[in-house]
């Protein structure tokens, strides 16, 4: 499978770590950066599936290769769904990561239901066609946040069936609890039977 190639349109490189530990020697993944690639895609839509379809369409435009982008959001039940599709910008458009892990601590204060879930959706342009793949995994917020590994709201977050958030884990524990590991399973199940 090594002959196939795909730009991951994103410059996210925490997120890039994070796939190509999964698809592994399997797949020639191409960051931006490597495809020469240098622009910041909006992520203007209301959804999850919009937003990754938005990104992988502008790079598709670009490249005319096949390619893919996923969107990420944490859906906390007593949040009616928040910060969802504005993860990245809960706190403000220009607010870092800390502040966006403050305003939802903020927001569940004195809540007992901390019932949340992280949803990746991916968007794969395949031989000019779309394909989507979901990926999500249930768990908890905590109070105070713990561990410093992972990215975005990592130290606040416990995935049912684990004792630690996904900061306090090994990229390889992650991996068996994560929502992008779910969603990039079935991307990769897919370009096998292709």
């Amino acid at each position: 499978m090594s002959e196939v190639t795909l730009v991951f349109a994103t410059n996210n490189q925490h997120k890039i770590e994070e796939i190509k530990k999964v698809t592994g020697s399997r797949f020639n993944i191409i960051t931006l950066k490597e495809a020469g690639i240098d622009i910041d895609i909006p992520e203007p839509h209301p959804t999850l599936e919009a937003n990754a379809s938005e990104k992988s369409s502008v790079i598709h435009q670009i490249t005319q290769q096949n390619c893919f982008s996923e969107d990420t959001g944490l859906e906390v039940a007593a949040l009616n769904g928040e910060p969802g599709v504005k993860s990245a910008r809960y706190a403000g458009e220009d607010r870092s990561t800390q502040d966006n892990i403050d305003k939802l601590l903020t927001n569940l204060a004195g809540q007992p239901n901390r019932k949340a879930r992280f949803r990746t959706v991916i968007s794969l342009i395949w031989n000019n066609q779309e394909y989507l793949f979901e990926g999500i995994c249930e768990g908890q917020i905590i109070a105070e946040q713990k561990g410093v590994s992972g990215f975005g709201y990592d130290p606040v977050f416990i995935p049912d069936g684990g004792n630690t958030t996904f900061a306090e884990m090994t990229m390889e524990e992650k991996n068996v609890f994560s929502h992008r590991r779910k969603a990039t399973d079935k991307l990769i199940q897919f370009l096998q039977q292709q």
